[in-house]
């Protein structure tokens, strides 16, 4: 099997550029305009508060002026982007840039001192000098204070400190009026201010007559044959300064405690871990603030937050990891931020509270699939009060009548903006936006409500608490999803028009998400597999789309009535959508008996499954490049174009390793009663073989190995033979409680 560095080396590729400090600071521009160019010169946000510049470097003669260094390549892996440049002169230099956690980012040089004797190398920044409070010489360097705003205008304090690592550096930090913010060496004040055989004149002062303009700051050293400068990003307030990771370079740590994937198929395989890279971009990791635990944020830029929608996404992917901290604290964050009410707040933003608006997300259904492969009587303890209180709030806010449907109450609410579901109630739904007229019964919303109310059934004994309300809940919801949101007439689930009861008909994905439940019987699951397989409505060149294709908002083009969105759901694919009904799908395979005819449900449900898992996973390639994979918020269902137009790659909004893990290898956990088994039941994809293994279930070790149809997994060093489409189990013990 593949060793954490081989599995980074085969990420390797020249056209990203993303670093991540692994704790909620990272150097991942969306738009990025100064890669060329030595450094780190393009934004980076420190918990989502956009910091830019950081730094540039440039190797100065001894009269002042740089040499002109011309990238001629660039090359990236998750865990360092390496550049090289030439000199006019033919001279080689290789930078190698790194981020680490604690804010740091490092720029790590290599050059032929030979040709560069009575040469210096020099980090320089410049900033805004209306944020910057203070500076200050350090230990080699300067550390300078600034203020950062983000997108609610609320300040965070951060103390940058800019270093050379190598040799006493010459030090300078001064203001200046406004200039061109550019990585040009001859823009800053220091080619005038040169010390010739020296470098930069050593001064650190604040001074003028206003704050207004740039503070220039410098540090360098002589061009030996190495030199390093970092520049380390550390809010000013203890309290809000995530707690430091033990290790220097997370990378291999994290890769290994996740299961690896050797499998025929390229592109599955390339895919397992580069979802397992985007999880750690997006690392936050706790004890800051009101991110009191480790979490994945929702993407790069202002998403790098916990975020409800993408919460759920984060659990199901980390409960695959060897430790389940990030899959649970991911729940417990939004727990500990609960609102008196009972509802939780839509964002959680390090140093604030102000403006986080709601977004629905499946909490239920999460916290039973962590705690099925990380069992903890102690996090149920924690969580179940808080999952109460907000099952108990939805029912009062959500669904004041009691008709077991939940009201959405804007577009927003579902993560889902821009589509007919919405208008079908409000024809101002669109331009409404955060306001709150809209009122729609919707069907995913009341699928999450159901799930909720199931899994505090569940957990209610094993915290000493009657589990009969939850059952009561749960049955008047399942009842309403069954009932009133079905249409037997068209065959398929839809969200009520809460004034009259009518269903709306509008045809969107989240129509198909029942199928994640134990509600849907043969008859649904038949017909709802004939609209989702029809091309002339979802099953369109690259499926899902997000809204029928025969839907009379439909485009492909990301256009709502007429414009380019960033956000629309009138018919692009969703990565977000694709997992749920993709996981639908695999739960009625699961379901389903084996043993049944060809035309049964089960039969139907595992090839649709399969092949949808399968474009779902290539359709994040650039152009089918499996060199380039990729994870942007929305494709176009016919050419399988990225928005790219968005620049906000790397977007952990959706679920892809528990879906290898659960639809290509099979590998599940089921309970019947008290009794938890290991099950393997892989879907019929189109693989001659995968090896799944180093996977841990309830303190088991697992593998599962395919060849043609025929399959082992071995559980604990048992090993049971099966074929596909026949489900192996295995017994397991309870486990975990810890």
């Amino acid at each position: 099997m593949p060793t954490p560095e081989q599995r980074l080396e085969a990420l390797a590729r020249d056209d990203k550029w993303s670093l991540s400090a692994c704790d909620g600071i990272l150097w991942a521009p969306a738009f990025p305009v100064w890669l060329r160019e030595p450094g780190f010169w393009d934004e980076c946000h420190v918990y989502y508060h956009p910091f830019a510049p950081l730094f540039s470097v440039a190797l100065v003669g001894p009269d002042g002026r740089d040499v002109p260094l011309n990238q001629t390549g660039r090359r990236w892996r998750p865990d360092r982007l390496v550049c090289s440049y030439a000199t006019p002169e033919g001279a080689v230099l290789t930078e190698t840039k790194t981020a680490s956690p604690g804010g740091v980012f490092r720029s790590a040089w290599r050059l032929d001192p030979a040709r560069h004797r009575d040469h210096r190398l020099v980090a320089y920044s410049a900033q805004p000098g209306d944020a910057v409070v203070s500076a200050e010489r350090v230990d080699a360097g300067v550390r300078w204070r600034r203020t950062l705003a983000d997108r609610r205008a609320v300040a965070m304090t951060v103390d940058a400190t800019l270093r050379a690592l190598d040799g006493p550096p010459r030090v300078s930090c001064v203001r200046s009026e406004g200039s061109a913010v550019q990585p040009v060496w001859r823009f800053t004040p220091y080619v005038e201010r040169w010390h010739p055989g020296a470098g930069v004149r050593e001064e650190v002062r604040l001074e003028g007559i206003d704050a207004h303009g740039l503070v220039y700051a410098a540090v360098d050293v002589p061009a030996t044959d190495h030199a390093t400068f970092e520049i380390e990003l550390r809010p000013a307030e203890a309290e809000h300064r995530f707690r430091p990771r033990s290790e220097p370079d997370p990378w291999p740590g994290h890769l290994a405690s996740f299961p690896t994937l050797t499998c025929s198929d390229p592109y599955l395989e390339r895919y397992f871990d580069y979802r397992a890279f985007g999880l750690l971009l997006c690392r936050l990791e706790g004890g800051a603030g009101n991110v009191r635990h480790p979490a994945v944020a929702e993407g790069i830029s202002y998403f790098h937050v916990p975020i409800t929608y993408s919460g759920q996404c984060h659990m199901y992917e980390m409960r695959w990891s060897r430790t389940p901290d990030v899959a649970r604290g991911t729940l417990l964050n939004f727990i500990d931020t609960q609102k008196d009410d009972g509802g939780f707040h839509g964002r959680i933003y390090t140093n604030h509270l102000i403006g986080t608006d709601f977004y629905y997300a499946n909490w239920g259904d999460a916290a039973e699939a962590v705690d099925a492969v990380h069992p903890c009587d102690a996090w149920l303890g924690r969580i179940y009060d808080g999952l109460a209180k907000h099952a108990r709030w939805l029912d009062a806010d959500r669904d004041a009548e009691g008709s077991g449907m939940l009201d959405v109450q804007n577009m927003y609410e579902t993560g889902q903006e821009y589509m007919a579901r919405y208008q079908a109630v409000n024809p101002s739904a669109d331009v409404d936006g955060w306001e709150k007229n809209t009122r729609l019964k919707a069907i995913d919303a009341t699928v999450y409500a159901y799930h909720l109310n199931r899994a505090l059934e569940r957990f209610a004994p094993r915290v000493g608490d009657d589990p009969a309300p939850w059952s009561r809940r749960a049955a008047r919801i399942g009842a309403a999803i069954t009932g009133a949101m079905w249409d037997e007439e068209t065959g398929m689930f839809s969200d009520v028009d809460p004034r009259t009861g009518a269903r709306t008909g509008v045809k969107a994905a989240v129509c198909f998400y029942p199928l994640l439940t134990d509600l849907v019987s043969d008859a649904h699951v038949g017909r709802m597999l004939a609209h989702l397989a029809n091309p002339e409505e979802f099953w369109t060149p690259w499926p899902l789309p997000s809204s029928a294709v025969d839907d009379p908002t439909f485009n492909a083009d990301a256009e709502w009535k007429g414009k380019r969105h960033v956000c629309p759901w009138n018919g692009r694919v969703w990565p977000m959508t694709n997992s749920h009904v993709i996981d639908g799908l695999i739960r009625q395979w699961r379901r389903r008996d084996p043993e049944a005819g060809p035309d049964a449900p089960r039969h139907r449900c595992g090839p649709i499954a399969a092949e949808l898992l399968d474009k779902f996973v290539k359709l994040m390639f650039h152009d089918r490049d499996l060199a380039r994979p990729n994870c942007f918020e929305h494709y176009n269902p016919l050419s399988g174009h990225a928005c790219e137009y968005r620049g906000i790659d790397d977007y952990q909004h959706s679920w892809v390793i528990d879906l290898l893990v659960r639809g290509l290898c099979g590998l599940d956990v089921e309970r019947r009663g008290d009794a938890w088994t290991l099950v393997c039941d892989p879907l019929p994809m189109h693989v001659d073989t995968f090896v799944l293994d180093d996977v841990c279930v309830r303190g088991a070790a697992a593998r599962v190995e395919r060849h043609g149809q025929a399959f082992t997994v071995t559980v604990d060093g048992a090993t049971h033979a099966g074929t596909v489409g026949t489900p192996v189990r295995h017994p397991l013990d309870a486990g975990g409680g810890r």
